[in-house]
């Protein structure tokens, strides 16, 4: 897997962890070996900029996801697609506003909105209900799943 991060919000994000993370996400949802996926951490106004460009809306978000060559979950009776995953656009000072709303902290928080964005990556959405609890379901036990595995680490 090509896991690239950078970050050009000067928020200090801890790239090897959330490369770390991304990896996990990506091999739990049985994603090619050898698939590329780009996260890019970035300021207010940048995403804010991105938020109204690509999906019409104001102001800053938190995360933006904006998929490749539309890859889906591999099964485990079939190999994985292999391709370009997406790109993910995080926005650490909206994270650190909602992380502490929550009570969960910055880090917790861009670990869940990191997860989240490679679920939408992998083609997964929340606008219905049903398709809400599935991918809500599904993250919640991915990041159980991260957590538990960082504190066996």
């Amino acid at each position: 897997m090509t896991i690239e991060i950078l970050d050009e919000s000067g928020s200090g994000l801890d790239v090897k962890h959330f490369s770390r993370l991304a990896r996990f996400v990506m091999d739990q949802m049985r994603v090619h070996p050898l698939a590329e996926l780009c996260i890019k951490a970035v300021d207010e106004d940048t995403i804010a900029e991105l938020n109204e460009k690509w999906m019409e809306k104001e102001g800053p978000t938190d995360v933006l996801a904006f998929p490749m060559d539309e890859l889906r979950p591999g099964l485990v009776t079939e190999e994985p697609e292999e391709g370009v995953l997406g790109d993910l656009v995080l926005c650490p000072a909206v994270a650190e506003r909602q992380g502490a709303t929550a009570g969960h902290g910055t880090l917790a928080e861009l670990e869940l909105l990191t997860t989240h964005g490679i679920l939408h990556l992998l083609g997964y959405d929340h606008a219905e209900p049903e398709e809400h609890a599935v991918m809500f379901g599904l993250q919640d036990q991915l990041l159980a799943q991260w957590r538990a595995h960082v504190a066996a680490s």
